[in-house]
């Protein structure tokens, strides 16, 4: 994958099919550690030990589309490239945490990309779910978007009016900055 974004999107929509109602994104960036952490959280249907071992194989996959699952398996790799690591920490009924850790100025380490569409794009296509982001750099940056205080203040306005989607990712753009 070509950028962290699209790395996010995928494991984001792991948490979706997996029937989470809750998924949490955290983008920490630490110059004193030289540390990028992306961390998901959901309360997914989880997995146990064993489809946790499974699935950071390229060659295994539980959807019926395709033959291979490689988006786990590159974000791990992805992360080991920059001296960093993965952990996937789930449990049946609970829910799922991953855990990716790059080195933040390493020459590996892929760029962002578009974090705020990702997430907007996330949010919109997933009304029914309340998603969490947060992003920090350093003591810089200290950001978090709720979607419940979003549909607060939408009053029923719909989250995929092209307005509000514009709205939103010019303010998830500004927060992070």
């Amino acid at each position: 994958m070509k950028d962290l974004s699209m790395h996010i999107m995928d494991i984001l929509q792991n948490s979706t099919r997996a029937k989470a109602t809750e998924i949490t994104l955290e983008v920490l960036e630490d110059s004193a550690k030289d540390t990028l952490t992306l961390i998901f959280k959901d309360n997914g249907c989880g997995m146990d030990e064993e489809m946790v071992q499974k699935v950071i194989n390229p060659f295994f996959t539980t959807r019926t589309t395709r033959k291979v699952g490689l988006g786990l398996p590159l974000l791990k790799q992805n992360t080991e490239m920059t001296g960093g690591s993965m952990v996937i920490d789930s449990k049946v009924g609970v829910g799922t945490t991953v855990t990716a850790v790059f080195g933040l100025t390493h020459l590996d380490t892929p760029p962002m990309g578009d974090l705020a569409g990702t997430v907007i794009l996330t949010v919109s296509a997933n009304p029914d779910i309340r998603f969490l982001f947060h992003f920090k750099r350093d003591e810089e940056v200290d950001y978090w978007l709720d979607t419940n205080e979003i549909y607060e203040i939408l009053d029923g306005l719909s989250i995929n009016d092209p307005d509000v989607i514009a709205s939103l990712k010019e303010m998830v753009e500004e927060n992070i900055k």
